[in-house]
């Protein structure tokens, strides 16, 4: 398989991006992370990305339409060479042109067990329909938000006294721990979509979550 050239795209604090970095800092994720890409100029990712020694492209998505603003993404993409797109807290649509042309090579990593609870307050929407369990999912990206086809997913149990703050705390730990796995299942190629369907070769005891 074709060796992963990841660009990252991201809005805010880029916690989920640290994660990647950590991660191939550790030998434990075996992809060249060869760019970050931010719609926010000021947006904490983007002292990561440089802190790491990794590229960036930081252009302001406002007063540009949405394909224009693709555009001039994709000629940087094109230019580090890159085959895989991982969004981590990117805060805007993709156009569906944009998708169909990188069809099963954007993942997105949602705070919610879609389904349940798509959209940007999937946490508070969580809390307050009073459901006992929540989670994370990772899913290949589509047409539509939060809609793809599942890659994983691992559940997060609600406490009664829960606030957004605590709630998100504890999803956000276990999105560090799976996101950089899950890229590496990919990068090794262990990841085939069949229509909505995933399925993941070869997962040893170690990479189980702990319910499965």
């Amino acid at each position: 398989m074709e060796r992963l050239k990841v660009a990252v795209f991201a809005s805010g604090r880029g916690s989920d991006f640290q994660s990647l970095i950590d991660a191939r800092d550790k030998g434990e994720l075996d992809v060249d992370l060869v760019l970050l890409v931010s719609n926010r100029p000021g947006a904490m990712c983007i002292e990561r990305a440089k802190k790491a020694g990794i590229d960036t492209f930081v252009l302001d998505h406002h007063g540009m339409e949405r394909e224009e603003w693709e555009e001039k993404v994709e000629v940087e993409l094109r230019k580090k060479g890159v085959n895989f797109i991982v969004l981590a807290g990117f805060m805007r649509l993709l156009s569906a042109s944009f998708v169909s042309r990188w069809r099963n090579k954007i993942i997105n990593i949602h705070p919610a067990l879609l389904p349940s609870f798509p959209g940007v307050h999937a946490h508070r929407d969580a809390l307050d329909y009073g459901v006992k369990v929540t989670g994370l999912t990772i899913h290949f990206v589509d047409e539509k938000m939060d809609h793809g086809p599942v890659i994983f997913q691992y559940p997060v149990w609600v406490k009664d006294d829960d606030t957004e703050e605590s709630l998100s705390q504890r999803v956000l730990e276990q999105e560090h721990l799976w996101y950089p796995r899950v890229l590496q299942w990919i990068a090794e190629g262990r990841v085939e979509v069949q229509g909505r369907l995933v399925k993941v070769r070869g997962i040893t005891d170690s990479e189980r979550a702990p319910w499965q």
